[in-house]
């Protein structure tokens, strides 16, 4: 897989460079928001996953994420410091993918990586054979994977949209967390489920509708259909 690693810091990037090599990635090593885009003009989609340091010297790293998602759906797995969850959702609006906060381990990183670098070559399973999907005000289309609120179009990230989905499959039944992540990140690591608590949280802000998804505590989520 090839992986560009946006991180002005030289010493890091050789370290981490030399560590994923040994993994089987070819690094493309980007000191600053600019050349990090630079690359993704030619390239595109050629890359896996874009590692994205938010600490960068030209720009904002939360502003080169955005840029980022213009031009490209690679992955994104953000890279900071900052634990916070206001944070977290921030980066996820903007179109990050995950997001890893330091330090962290390498077997950690790895597995996220490999994680938001799943493409699925099959019919989405969350798609079932239907078209649309309408929750109230909330209309889901799947074949377009388009949402909108009240005809308003709302822009998610992959993984918000097919968390989405995957609930409104079954409103009122609740799917459990290790389901979840399963299905939406085709992964059983468990330190995904922190992941899937930012996305959660971050889809009932982007909606806005904190009721639609209901947390079942000590099991996992279940989508409330509004009453008619």
């Amino acid at each position: 897989m090839r992986l560009l690693l946006v991180e002005d810091d030289n010493h890091v990037a050789a370290a981490l460079s030399a560590v994923l090599g040994r993994h089987g990635f070819q690094i493309t090593h980007a000191r600053s928001g600019e050349e990090a885009l630079q690359a993704l003009v030619p390239e595109g989609d050629g890359f896996g996953v874009v590692l994205l340091d938010l600490g960068l010297p030209d720009q904002d790293g939360y502003e080169v994420c955005g840029k980022i998602r213009k031009r490209t759906s690679t992955p994104v797995i953000m890279v900071t410091a900052r634990a916070d969850v206001r944070s977290r959702i921030h980066g996820l609006n903007l179109g990050a993918d995950d997001y890893v906060v330091k330090p962290y381990d390498t077997g950690e990183l790895l597995a996220r990586i490999h994680a938001v670098s799943r493409r699925t070559v099959q019919e989405d399973p969350v798609t079932g054979g239907e078209s649309a999907l309408l929750l109230g005000p909330v209309r889901i289309e799947l074949p377009t994977r388009q949402v909108s609120v009240d005809g308003a179009v709302i822009q998610l990230t992959r993984k918000e949209f097919d968390l989405l989905a995957l609930l409104a499959q079954r409103p009122g039944v609740v799917f459990r967390r290790e389901q979840i992540i399963s299905e939406v990140w085709r992964t059983s690591w468990e330190g995904t489920g922190r992941t899937l608590e930012v996305h959660v949280a971050s889809l009932r802000a982007k909606l806005r509708q904190p009721a639609l998804i209901e947390t079942v505590r000590g099991v996992g989520y279940r989508l409330v259909a509004p009453a008619a």
